[in-house]
């Protein structure tokens, strides 16, 4: 894939980069988070969420509300599934990483979308950027062989389990957690989510 940069025009369609909000101390906290040989995501870490920054990601970013504050760490050069929520995710790069990104609205009436129609961004190390709600997004890919590490803010609850008793709306087919609309690339085989990804498991190795 081509990789653009985070400050190319085409990225002000999915999210923007967040200025002058220092998290240096979530950045120095991240250093005791594991780097596995997969990838890993926790919604919600304590040392993270007691930083002093914490606050004011919540203030100026959430405009107050109850956030949760976790990470996403690995190795990964695939795309495998697109997740959209109902609010904007923020991301802290804490190495150099790429993310593959396409816009909800792409999504098909009957549960399918095209995969040739994501780009992929390189976003810095130390760079904050906003994901809007209706950019479609997974896990981060690695730039450097050693992985990745990447902090994920979102309203707090998001990405926690889910049973729904009754559905409502067809889109409930892909509610996959709270706040987490999912779908898969067959190659994937993510147990319990549609496997609508049509095209290539894009990669960006």
């Amino acid at each position: 894939m081509q990789i653009l940069k985070v400050t190319d025009e085409a990225f002000r369609r999915y999210g923007k980069v967040i200025k002058d909000l220092d998290v240096s101390d979530i950045i120095t906290a991240m250093s005791e988070t594991p780097c596995p040989d997969d990838v890993v995501y926790e919604p919600s870490i304590e040392s993270l969420e007691a930083c002093k920054s914490a606050q004011s990601v919540s203030d100026s970013l959430y405009g107050g509300m109850p956030i949760q504050i976790g990470y996403c760490n690995g190795h990964n050069h695939l795309l495998n599934a697109v997740e959209y929520h109902r609010d904007s995710e923020i991301n802290i790069a804490v190495t150099d990483l790429i993310l593959i990104l396409g816009k909800e609205q792409d999504i098909t009436e009957d549960h399918t979308y095209d995969s040739s129609k994501m780009e992929a961004f390189l976003i810095p190390a130390g760079t904050t950027i906003e994901v809007y709600a209706t950019t479609l997004h997974y896990a981060p890919c690695n730039v450097a062989a050693s992985g990745f590490k990447c902090v994920v803010v979102l309203p707090k609850g998001t990405n926690t389990d889910i049973t729904l008793e009754e559905k409502h709306t067809p889109e409930d087919d892909l509610l996959f957690a709270r706040n987490k609309w999912l779908l898969s690339h067959p190659d994937a085989n993510i147990a319990g989510s549609v496997a609508g990804i049509k095209g290539e498991n894009l990669s960006v190795k």
